[in-house]
């Protein structure tokens, strides 16, 4: 006869006592281990939520950085061209006036060099201690020398001193037939700039004594200034003669910065200034794009998606999270904020309008070259966007609660890292009591199993005593 216990059921039971088991702690695990892995996917969805959200926000703010920089101006009012930029280059301001200016550069200013006699010895050519004092401009700075000191050890205390420095100091060594000179110089120009040393031998500097090329020839002993002293630019506009110290000139052309770089008889350049209406525009676009960048990725991270059957609806990393919804409501603030300018308040004016149903932003150039053709609102452009208390300056505050180390969003990172830490602990613990409760069902029914074995072991032998008792009656 066939045994009735099937393979790899209970042995004495004929039950799948595995199954079974399995089926318990399924049931028993389940509504846990559900909770554990939604939040699980919800916490990994929202630290890469707010990870995308940093590097938004941080893109962003560098963005804005680039449209306020005060070095490379994005939105000045007027545009200055010059038809020689190897002679000037020229900056307008928005208080230029539009016009056309006729510049000639005699000579540039340029700054005091000075050499000391030679040292046979070279570099390391022993300096006696004492006091050197670098006077320019009527000012002396004193540099301490001590004992033991080298032409080498002089030239880098001047370097690293950090008063001479600051005031535009360097020093250097250069070796001739005669020896080794130290040279200074200074980033100081314009005439009675020149540099004169005194108080140690040997270093003394008349920097009024012209040596080298443009004076006596150079000799062993010869120190001075090399070649020329320090003169100031000259120059002249429309024909009107002007000097500056500087190469630098802020002051002569109302509005208008001009950068003297070389001059000479043919140094000449035409310095024309006009509304710079194609650069605004190219700026404002620039902020339109960055804003609704920033606008739409954020938004994105919020709105649920179909799967790819087009039938289930998947959440985004963020969705349901009031966090991007406080960050978009701070950058839009501002844009309807009134700015400080006097005819120029808001952006509307310049043809840029919000989306009612995107909240992105919108750029009507045709408006805007009205703005700028008709109603000559170019000058006040840049301090709408630029100036005190401007828009981007506005921009930059409203992002910063959630870009500052601390802030918002890195406190929302770490609040989502905790619970990534206690949902990890907590799956740990939920395995362990599975694990336990799997050994302690098993055992059970295993247990179960032997006992039925042994119940059906016995009943087998009682069967087989009567079987054997009625064979017996049968055949007496």
């Amino acid at each position: 006869m066939a045994s009735p216990i099937l393979p790899g059921l209970g042995l004495g039971s004929g039950l799948d006592t595995t199954a079974i088991v399995k089926a318990l702690v399924d049931s028993d695990k389940a509504a846990k281990q559900g909770q554990i892995t939604r939040a699980t996917t919800t916490t990994a969805n929202s630290i890469s939520g707010v990870g995308t959200l940093k590097s938004l926000l941080a893109a962003f703010n560098t963005a804005m950085k680039d449209l306020s920089s005060t070095t490379t101006p994005q939105f000045s009012g007027f545009a200055a061209t010059s038809s020689s930029p190897t002679v000037l280059t020229a900056t307008a301001s928005n208080s230029a006036v539009g016009g056309t200016y006729a510049i000639k550069v005699d000579n540039i200013a340029t700054a005091s060099k000075v050499t000391s006699a030679a040292f046979a010895g070279g570099t390391s050519s022993a300096i006696p201690s004492g006091t050197l004092t670098i006077k320019q401009n009527g000012i002396d700075y004193n540099l301490n020398v001590e004992a033991g000191a080298t032409l080498q050890s002089v030239r880098d205390a001047i370097n690293a001193d950090t008063s001479l420095k600051a005031a535009g100091f360097s020093a250097n060594i250069i070796t001739d037939s005669f020896g080794s000179r130290l040279v200074l110089g200074s980033t100081t120009t314009g005439t009675g700039s020149d540099i004169s040393v005194s108080g140690i031998a040997g270093l003394e500097i008349d920097g009024t004594n012209v040596v080298g090329a443009g004076g006596a020839a150079l000799t062993a002993s010869s120190a001075g200034a090399i070649g020329a002293l320090a003169q100031d630019a000259k120059f002249s506009v429309d024909g009107m003669a002007l000097t500056s110290k500087s190469n630098t000139v802020s002051t002569a052309i109302s509005g208008l910065t001009l950068n003297l770089l070389s001059g000479g008889p043919s140094a000449s350049s035409t310095v024309t200034v006009a509304p710079n209406n194609d650069g605004l525009k190219a700026s404002i676009q620039k902020f339109v794009d960055a804003y609704n960048a920033i606008a739409n990725s954020v938004t994105a991270l919020t709105k649920p998606s179909l799967d790819d059957d087009g039938k289930l609806t998947v959440p985004a990393k963020l969705t349901g999270d009031a966090l991007p919804r406080s960050l978009l409501a701070a950058i839009r603030t501002p844009l309807s904020e009134t700015g400080a300018g006097d005819k120029l308040t808001s952006l509307a004016q310049l043809g840029i309008t919000t989306d009612q149903k995107t909240g992105a932003l919108n750029f009507n150039t045709v408006k805007f070259t009205e703005a700028m053709s008709d109603k000559k609102l170019s000058g006040e452009v840049q301090t709408l966007f630029t100036g005190t208390n401007g828009l981007l300056e506005r921009m930059g505050k409203a992002i910063e609660p959630y870009t500052q180390t601390g802030g918002i969003l890195d406190q929302r990172t770490s609040t989502l890292t905790k619970t990534q830490t206690r949902l990890k602990n907590d799956q740990e613990a939920l395995d362990r009591r599975v694990e336990t409760l799997t050994a302690v069902l098993t055992k059970k029914y295993n247990d179960m199993d032997t006992l039925v074995g042994k119940l059906k072991a016995t009943a087998s032998n009682i069967t087989s005593m009567f079987e054997a008792l009625t064979a017996q009656q049968k055949n007496s």
